[in-house]
């Protein structure tokens, strides 16, 4: 979500089929949100996304949203303030579960460009403002490494074994092993894997996000350029493995350590630079959630239905009760292959919200 400095060569397209994508399902409310998770407990939904103390959104139906404040409010994380390098600086991309009578939250403290980085835990038995708990660090990187500790996500494997994944730009996506008994790294097995990479287009691969249906491990990611409003070239792409651990494939076979994954949603119309995504699992239901840039350039959340195609290979369903703000049922034909590269860009600075995002409301603060 946030490395959005990296060279490029020159941009080179090749449309070589064309792939319709179905409009977000229909949501209202407290819709404004950067890097959405979600997790439910009872009967309603709890989604976490990017901001200065994590922004709390509720909903019991998927639909309508609401704001229930902040994980930490009034800068109560200072002990991010040495990764973010300044005062309730702002907190990427949470990850949400429920599970042992409590939820988990994975996060991460950065700031643009750098490899200075932490992954933290926090739990909560209710998930409200105010009821969060500091676990500890669960990993770092410095400006020495080659990979970068932000885009944190939890997958428990059916022998009960804990795996984190994470990464962003760098040398990509990378996964370390938990001690369930406290969330943290885990001390018998410091080993770091590697399951993705984009090497020959800079970088530009992060947001993992790992589900299991039926025997295959899916590798969902988001590609190319983030935090640009509008101008975002985000994409979300998936790979498979039959391992947790990988090798991840594309559909066409090549490695995603390779710069392999098939693309499932692309901008299109309105709905510019999808990604930052997770995906919620309900029954036999599974929801990619993400965010999208509007044509004003402010982030606004995205929920869709995964279907499979005949080969088990996930893509976006019809949405629900209209797509985005509209009741209706429009797709934009968009090219199923692209290399899309972008010119040099910085990422945004500046301390407050619109110079970092361009919209403050993209943390519900507007």
């Amino acid at each position: 979500m946030k490395f959005t400095s990296y060279l490029t060569a020159v941009l080179c397209a090749t449309f070589a089929s064309a792939q319709s994508y179905p409009n977000p399902n229909f949501v209202s409310g407290a819709i404004y949100v950067h890097d959405p998770t979600l997790a439910k407990n009872g009967n309603t939904y709890y989604l976490l996304a990017t901001a200065p103390g994590i922004s709390i959104k509720t909903s019991t139906d998927l639909k309508t949203w609401r704001d229930a404040g902040l994980v930490w409010p009034n800068g109560g994380a200072t002990w991010t303030d040495t990764y973010t390098k300044e005062k309730n600086g702002n907190l990427w991309a949470p990850d949400l579960s429920y599970r042992n009578g409590q939820f988990y939250m994975y996060y991460s403290a950065s700031s643009f460009g750098t490899s200075t980085s932490a992954i933290f835990l926090a739990t909560s038995t209710s998930g409200n403002q105010g009821t969060w708990t500091n676990k500890g660090l669960v990993t770092s990187t410095t400006s020495s490494s080659n990979y970068n500790a932000i885009d944190p996500h939890l997958f428990v494997d059916g022998d009960g074994k804990w795996w984190m994944t994470f990464g962003s730009f760098w040398s990509g996506i990378k996964q370390i092993r938990l001690d369930p008994s406290t969330g943290l790294a885990y001390n018998a097995d410091k080993s770091v894997r590697s399951l993705a990479s984009r090497p020959s287009n800079g970088g530009a691969i992060e947001a993992p996000f790992i589900y299991k249906r039926g025997s295959w491990y899916y590798l969902v990611v988001s590609f190319d350029k983030c935090c640009s409003g509008a101008s975002s070239t985000y994409r979300i792409m998936v790979g498979r493995s039959s391992s947790v651990n990988g090798p991840f494939v594309d559909k066409n076979g090549v490695a995603m350590t390779n710069g392999g994954g098939t693309q499932i949603l692309a901008g299109h119309g309105s709905y510019h630079g999808p990604g930052g995504q997770s995906v919620f699992q309900e029954g036999n239901t599974e929801y990619l959630v993400y965010h999208y840039y509007d044509d004003a350039g402010a982030a606004k959340l995205g929920i869709n239905t995964l279907a499979y195609d005949s080969a088990g290979w996930p893509y976006v369903g019809t949405p629900t009760s209209g797509g985005g703000a509209s009741t209706t049922t429009r797709t934009t034909s968009r090219a199923a292959t692209t290399t899309r590269l972008a010119t040099t860009t910085a990422g945004p600075s500046g301390t407050n919200c619109a110079a970092k995002w361009g919209q403050c409301g993209e943390y519900g603060l507007v």
